[in-house]
């Protein structure tokens, strides 16, 4: 349980980095989302360009199963969040990307599910 309160806070830790980094402009707004209870840390974008195109979806989604896996199951930055991740004590044998297909995952020095 410690592994994985540990794993909650740098999750939380990055996304609220990542969230004062791209905090938004104009009419789009970066929100920070964080669920303790279900090990859910995401940032989202959230609004309108021009006023005419709708701006909504996922910058990044990081989740901490109670098994003590780490999920990046989304990263559409250029910070290369996997690597915040290790950089933070996330080592690879705990650490899931999420956006590979399953049958990649075993050709990976990262964690298959």
């Amino acid at each position: 349980m410690e592994k994985v309160e540990k794993y909650k806070k740098i999750a939380r830790d990055i996304v609220e980095d990542l969230g004062k980094r791209l905090h938004g402009n104009g009419d789009i707004e970066t929100q920070v989302i964080t669920d303790e209870d279900h090990g859910q840390y995401l940032v989202f974008n959230n609004g309108w360009r021009d006023g005419q195109h709708r701006i909504y979806g996922s910058i990044a989604h990081i989740e901490v199963k109670k098994d003590g896996k780490v999920w990046l199951h989304h990263d559409g930055t250029d910070l290369i969040i996997g690597q915040m991740l290790l950089d933070a004590g996330v080592p690879k044998k705990d650490l899931v990307i999420g956006f590979h297909a399953p049958v990649m995952r075993g050709d990976t020095e990262f964690a298959v599910a």
